[in-house]
C-alpha cells in the first residue's frame, strides 16, 4: 500500500546538492518511472537530445530532476510518427478506441496517489487537489468510454425522392496539445480522452516548469498502448519551450492546436494557426466575479468566495478575482471573509490540513508584489494579506482589497496570485455590466433567493461567461458540461456535453439510390 511522503524540507540547510528524486523519503518518484535524468521525448520511443532542464519544487525551491527536451528534429520526427500512428488509430471502431481509453483511466487509478503526488510537489497545489486532478482525467476516460459508442451525426430528410441525407462525422487527424502548470494532468486529459476516442492521434507539449508530469502521465499512457500492440506515437510528447510550442503552431500537419494557458500567448498561436487556415481550440484567461445580491445566504457567500479565490494559491483560471458585494451586505461579507482569509491553514501542501500552498514560481511572487503596489496606487484599501511570507519556497499571503472602482486598471487585470478585489455595487443592472466590462469570460456566479434574477443572469442580457453559475463558487466545474469561455479566454470548449465536435470534422453527404437525377430546389437542367 502506497503511503503519502514526509513532508517538505522546510529547513534552509537542506541539502542543495542533492536531487530530492536521489533522497529517501521521495524514493516514491520511481514508482512512476522517473529518474535522476529523464527523456522528454516519446514517440514509441523514448528520446530528448535538446536543453536539459531542472525542476523545481515550488514548496521549498529545491530541484527535483532533470529532463531533456526535445530539439527541432526530433519534434519533425514525432510529428511523422504520430501521422503514421493515425493511419492505424483511424481505422479501429471508435467502441475499440473507447476500451484503450478504459484502459488509460484503469492504469491511472492505480497510480493515483502517487501520481496527485508528483502533481503537488511540482506544481505546489496541496495533495488533495493533486489527487482529485488525477481523478478528473479518470473521470473523462470514464465519459469518454460511453462517448464512443454515442458520437454520430443525424440522418435528415432529403426533399428528394430516392435520396438519403446523412451527417457524418470524422476525426481531424493529428491533435497538438499544449497545456499550462497549474493543471497538468487534467487539461490534458480532457483532450487526450475525448479526441481518442473521437480517432485521433495526440501531440503532447506541457508547460516548461512542469515536465516531469508530463513525463510520468506519458509513461502510464504509453505502457496502455504497448500491452494492446497499439503505435506508441498515437499519445506523443515532445517537452519543450516556446520553440516547440510555435513550431507546433505554424505546422500544417497538426489538424487541430489546443493551447491552454495566458490571453496573451494564446493570441500568438491563435494567429499562428489562423494564418495556415488550421484548427484551434483555445482555453485562455478569466477574470471572474461573484456578484452577492442583498437577499443572497451568506452562510453560503463566504466559504464559496474563500474556496474560489485562495483555491490552488489564486492559480486556477477560474479563480475569483473580483468579489461585488450589495451595499447592504458589504461590510458584513468583507468582515467575515477577511477572518476566514485569516484563519486558512498554509503550509506544506502534502499536510492534510493544509489549505494554502506555495505560488509556483518565484516570478509569480513578483507579480502579485507588483499587482499589490498597483492596487494601492489605485486607490485600494488592503484588508488582509499583502506580504511575501518568511519561509522557504514562493509562499504569498492572501489578499483582500477593498475601495477600488470598478473599472480600475488592476481590477482589470488578470494577475495569477492570490488578490481578491471587493467592489461594492448598489443595482443589479450595474453589477451585471461590470462582470461583463472586462476582456475575459470565462466564469461567474450570482448569490440571491430571486428567481426573477436567476434567469436574467442566465438570459441573453445577463452573464457573458461560458460558465454561468448561480450559489455555487466560479470554480470547481464538473466535466460533464463544456469547459470554456468567451471574448479573451478564447471560446474553445473542452471535457463533456457536444465539446468532442471540437475533435472531428463534419461531411453533410447525399446518397442517391434511385434511377433519377432530380436537383435539389426544384431546379431543372435539360
Amino acid at each position: 500500500v502506497w503511503e503519502c511522503p514526509l513532508p517538505f524540507p522546510t529547513s534552509p540547510s537542506a541539502a542543495m546538492s542533492t536531487l530530492l528524486i536521489n533522497q529517501p523519503k521521495y524514493a516514491w518518484l520511481k514508482e512512476l518511472g522517473l529518474s535522476e535524468d529523464n527523456d522528454g521525448v516519446y514517440n514509441g520511443t523514448w528520446g530528448g537530445k535538446g536543453e536539459v532542464v531542472t525542476s523545481y519544487c515550488p514548496a521549498n525551491n529545491e530541484p527535483i530532476a532533470r529532463v531533456r527536451q526535445a530539439t527541432l528534429a526530433e519534434y519533425e520526427e514525432t510529428v511523422q510518427k504520430a501521422r503514421e500512428a493515425w493511419k492505424v488509430w483511424a481505422d479501429i471502431p471508435a467502441p475499440k478506441r473507447g476500451e484503450i481509453v478504459r484502459q488509460i483511466g484503469d492504469a491511472l487509478r492505480k497510480k493515483i496517489k502517487v501520481l496527485g503526488s508528483l502533481v503537488s510537489l511540482e506544481m505546489g497545489k496541496i495533495y488533495v487537489e493533486g489527487v482529485g486532478e488525477v481523478q478528473e482525467y479518470v473521470d473523462v476516460c470514464d465519459y469518454a468510454v460511453g462517448l464512443s459508442r454515442m458520437i454520430g451525426g443525424p440522418v435528415l430528410p432529403s426533399e428528394r425522392p430516392g435520396h438519403a441525407l446523412i451527417e457524418q462525422w470524422n476525426p481531424v487527424g493529428l491533435v497538438g496539445i499544449i497545456t499550462a502548470f497549474n493543471f497538468p494532468v487534467a487539461v490534458y486529459g480532457w483532450n487526450n480522452a475525448i479526441a481518442l476516442i473521437c480517432g485521433n492521434v495526440c501531440l503532447w507539449k506541457g508547460a516548461p516548469t512542469t515536465p516531469l508530469t508530463s513525463v510520468a502521465v506519458t509513461k502510464i499512457v504509453a505502457e496502455v498502448l504497448e500491452q494492446n500492440n497499439l503505435p506508441g506515437a498515437i499519445c506523443s510528447m515532445t517537452c519543450g519551450g516556446a520553440d516547440i510550442g510555435t513550431a507546433l503552431s505554424k505546422d500544417e500537419r497538426v489538424d487541430l492546436v489546443s493551447f491552454t494557458g495566458s490571453t496573451q500567448v494564446g493570441k500568438q498561436v491563435a494567429l499562428m494557426v489562423q494564418e495556415r487556415f488550421g484548427r484551434q481550440l483555445l482555453e485562455l484567461g478569466g477574470n471572474n466575479a461573484i456578484i452577492v445580491f442583498e437577499d443572497a445566504d451568506l452562510n453560503l457567500v463566504v466559504p464559496s468566495a474563500l474556496f474560489a479565490s485562495v483555491g490552488t494559491a489564486g492559480q486556477r483560471c477560474t479563480t475569483t478575482r473580483r468579489l461585488m458585494l450589495h451595499e447592504s451586505v458589504h461590510d458584513e461579507v468583507v468582515e467575515r471573509l477577511s477572518k476566514a482569509y485569516k484563519q486558512v491553514r498554509i503550509g506544506d501542501p502534502w499536510d492534510p490540513s493544509t489549505l494554502y500552498g506555495p505560488l509556483h514560481t518565484k516570478h509569480a511572487v513578483q507579480q502579485y508584489l507588483a499587482a499589490i503596489e498597483q492596487a494601492k496606487q489605485q486607490g485600494g484599501t488592503l484588508v488582509c494579506g499583502g506580504k511575501v511570507m518568511d519561509r522557504p519556497g514562493n509562499y504569498v499571503e492572501p489578499t483582500i482589497f477593498t475601495g477600488l472602482a470598478h473599472d480600475a486598471p488592476i481590477v482589470h487585470t488578470e494577475t495569477f496570485v492570490p488578490i481578491l478585489y471587493v467592489i461594492k455595487f448598489k443595482t443589479e443592472e450595474e453589477a451585471f455590466a461590470w462582470n461583463n466590462e472586462v476582456k475575459q469570460g470565462l466564469s461567474s456566479s450570482i448569490f440571491t433567493k430571486d428567481m426573477g434574477r436567476v434567469f436574467r443572469w442566465l438570459g441573453p442580457k445577463g452573464s457573458d461567461c461560458g460558465i454561468v453559475n448561480v450559489n455555487i463558487p466560479t470554480s470547481g466545474a464538473e466535466i460533464g458540461g463544456a469547459f470554456g469561455g468567451e471574448k479573451h479566454t478564447g471560446g474553445g470548449r473542452e471535457s463533456g456535453s457536444d465539446s468532442w465536435k471540437q475533435y472531428m470534422r463534419r461531411s453533410t453527404c447525399t446518397i442517391n439510390y434511385s434511377k433519377d437525377l432530380p436537383l435539389a430546389q426544384g431546379i431543372k437542367f435539360e
